[in-house]
């Protein structure tokens, strides 16, 4: 355990290794909890009668995104990683086969996608908060509105974060991602049908 506790210490300290991974989470945060505004405002101007179909809705999609942004990063990741391990190989003239640089790029790649299935995962969950309280506290519309609000506060948060490490101005950052959710929530409120 403590071998593996290490391992995790040693690739969260490689700068490259965390931009790789929270590039995948915040993307594919992003697409869930687009994916999440749309589902919602698609639900109850549909006529979905319950909160608890709409969740059921919802998860489905966290399913499948989540089940999309591991699959698709840990089969990028390595193929990636073997491409570099045998250009590293070739320059070397060594078998790197059971080294530590396969150890490290084989952990860096499970992390890549285990945060990469995490971001759309927390993108759609969030939102969908509401809808465990419609019946009870709202309505299927006070359930929906508060919905794409922490969809946009999810999207505002990874906006917040990403320009704070970019040395941006982080609210402006924030404004521009939350802009998203709005822009979705408004062109589903227009949608024929």
């Amino acid at each position: 355990m403590s071998s593996i506790r290490r391992r995790l210490r040693r690739l969260l300290g490689k700068e490259d290794v965390l931009a790789i991974s929270r590039r995948y989470f915040i993307s594919n945060g992003f697409d869930g909890t687009l994916t999440s505004i749309g589902i919602i405002v698609g639900a109850v101007l549909s006529g979905i009668p319950d909160g608890i179909t709409v969740i059921k809705i919802g998860l489905g999609a966290a399913v499948g995104l989540g089940t999309s942004a591991v699959w698709s990063v840990w089969e990028i990741e390595r193929a990636e990683t073997r491409a570099e391990i045998e250009r590293i190989e070739r320059a070397m003239l060594v078998d790197l086969d059971d080294t530590r640089v396969q150890r490290e790029q084989r952990g860096a790649r499970l992390l890549h996608a285990t945060l990469s299935g995490l971001g759309p995962i927390i993108g759609i969950i969030v939102p969908l908060t509401p809808f465990v309280f419609e019946g009870t506290l709202f309505t299927m519309e006070m359930a929906a509105v508060i919905a794409v609000g922490l969809g946009i506060g999810v999207l505002g948060t990874f906006g917040a974060y990403m320009g704070s490490i970019s040395g941006q101005r982080w609210y402006v950052a924030a404004v521009r991602m939350g802009l998203a959710g709005l822009v979705v929530a408004l062109i589903n409120l227009f949608l024929p049908g």
